[in-house]
């Protein structure tokens, strides 16, 4: 039996990070103005990891676009699988190639390719979608906040993310 309402008990679920990184940082800033002397200093770095782990939760929160999509996605062992009402698919990270965001699907879609396998395109809004924040910010040379700014409404087109072994300016594909 919980005593709060599942209203109340999404929103904290959701801002976890952000209340968990802002006590360590609190617990922190305590060290720093109470304490003397080596306390002080590990005052100083908590309060440091408080605020990155704060940080980390909003954009988290950026992430996270709703759960009532189409399907489901699941993260083992370096594979992201999508398995949807109409299509689905698994793609190895390690394989890879370009991550990219179609703002004309309807919901938008991440569209991930693999060479010389299907294109693997999973709603923004499928279940377990907000999994995909760490195995994106874990490709090599992608910009978190150039991937949490894409995610907001910018027309009907295909923009790419991330490709591997390429520098990206602003490249824009065509519908």
């Amino acid at each position: 039996m919980s005593f709060l309402r599942p209203e109340a008990l999404a929103l904290l679920r959701r801002w976890r990070g952000v209340l968990g990184g802002t006590a360590v940082a609190a617990i922190g800033l305590w060290w720093i103005v109470t304490g003397f002397g080596v306390l002080s200093w590990i005052g100083w770095a908590v309060l440091a990891a408080g605020l990155a782990l704060a940080f980390t939760g909003l954009q988290r929160i950026r992430f996270a676009t709703g759960q009532d999509g189409p399907g489901v996605v699941s993260i083992t062992e370096g594979q992201v699988a999508y398995f949807g009402p109409l299509t689905g698919g698994v793609v190895a990270l390690s394989e890879l190639v370009r991550l990219d965001i179609d703002h004309g699907a309807k919901p938008v879609h991440w569209r991930l390719h693999q060479q010389g396998q299907p294109l693997l395109e999973i709603p923004l809004t499928a279940q377990n979608a907000a999994a995909l924040f760490d195995v994106f910010a874990s490709l090599p040379g992608l910009s978190t906040e150039r991937l949490l700014t894409q995610m907001r409404p910018h027309g009907a087109h295909i923009v790419v993310i991330w490709q591997r072994d390429a520098p990206l300016a602003r490249l824009t594909l065509p519908r």
